[in-house]
């Protein structure tokens, strides 16, 4: 699945025509159904493997290049490059899942719960077409003035890039293991699909909350903060595996996490106004990788321990260096005040 989705965010940052990034966009929704129906079709292991690497794919081009397409649309109508609206289904998806698995449970097999979640993301494919304008080919807002690329300098990448890797070690350790890890933490047996639905309703409003901070703090300051507090929130369930503290951890979790990948997504709006998804995509080639690696070596070390203690200890120590690369990152940076993304013709 984490293949897919490194895959398609290569495709993602080589592609410039929005035309096709429209059409890209929209086979990725048909593709999200339809792989979803496949799991609960099969027990063949090579089958599902396929079928989670286009899932991957499908993926990419919800979030990469559908908000490449909205941030394009939003810079081409004189709106804020933000993401928050749009990035809060990702937490509404968690929540859903994770409520509808824990109501199937009890009377429906695995087969037929996924094809349930078929169900459910053909009804949300409706809207997800629908609601996204045709992307427009004029060079210049509907204010007449030309959209401009203004791209930071070589090391600030290179520092933000770095740290996003890091964002994505630290998210795909939490988000891939979660409810193995709760379900194996003394006296929380069972609370793991809990811990992830409290993760998804913390994410939905997250991405918003993350928006209008930024807005007063700067995205990189907003950054640094996100990235500490979520540092915080995947070391509490191994700190204390109390309920509460799992919780807590889970709700510091989903309320950054989502808000990470939308403030490094929406400074493609500062930086690429003209083609935000080819920022979007080389940023997310450096996460995609992350996701790859961390949770292999995470599950080595699983086998090795006998827990995800360490595991999850790596993860809040690749937040901690992610916060020092931005903080870095910072003082190579001229000025953190967004820019438009326009100029006068």
């Amino acid at each position: 699945n984490y293949l897919g989705y490194l895959v398609g965010a290569v495709v993602a940052s080589v592609i410039s025509d929005l035309e096709l990034k429209d059409r890209l966009y929209r086979i990725g929704l048909v593709v999200a159904v339809i792989t979803t129906a496949g799991m609960g079709l099969t027990e063949n292991l090579w089958l599902w493997s396929i079928l989670r690497f286009l899932a991957g794919l499908s993926c990419a081009a919800g979030m990469l290049i559908g908000s490449g397409l909205v941030l394009n649309w939003l810079i081409r109508h004189n709106h804020r490059s933000e993401l928050g609206i749009q990035f809060s289904g990702v937490g509404l998806g968690m929540v859903v899942c994770a409520v509808a698995v824990e109501l199937m449970n009890t009377w429906l097999d695995w087969r037929q719960q996924w094809l349930v979640l078929t169900v459910i993301g053909g009804a949300m494919l409706v809207p997800a077409w629908a609601w996204l304008p045709r992307p427009e080919s004029a060079t210049v807002n509907t204010s007449g003035r030309s959209m401009k690329d203004s791209p930071p300098g070589k090391a600030f990448m290179g520092l933000l890039t770095a740290a996003y890797f890091c964002a994505g070690v630290g998210f795909v350790v939490s988000a891939t293991f979660i409810v193995a890890i709760v379900d194996e933490l003394p006296g929380l047996e069972g609370k793991g699909v809990w811990a992830f639905m409290v993760m998804g309703l913390a994410a939905a409003p997250s991405a918003i909350l993350w928006d209008l901070i930024a807005r007063r703090i700067g995205n990189l300051n907003a950054l640094i903060t996100a990235s500490l507090l979520q540092a915080v929130g995947i070391l509490l369930p191994v700190i204390e595996p109390s309920i509460l503290l799992t919780m807590l951890g889970a709700i510091l979790f989903g309320g950054t996490f989502v808000g990470i990948v939308c403030l490094v997504l929406t400074m493609a709006g500062r930086f690429y106004p003209s083609q935000p998804a080819r920022f979007m995509g080389k940023m997310t080639i450096a996460y995609g990788i992350a996701q790859i690696v961390a949770p292999m070596i995470t599950g080595l070390l699983r086998e090795y321990n006998g827990d995800y203690s360490v595991g999850l200890y790596a993860a809040a120590a690749a937040m901690i260096v992610g916060s020092a690369l931005m903080l870095i990152a910072k003082t190579r940076e001229v000025s953190e005040k967004p820019t438009p993304g326009f100029v006068n013709q």
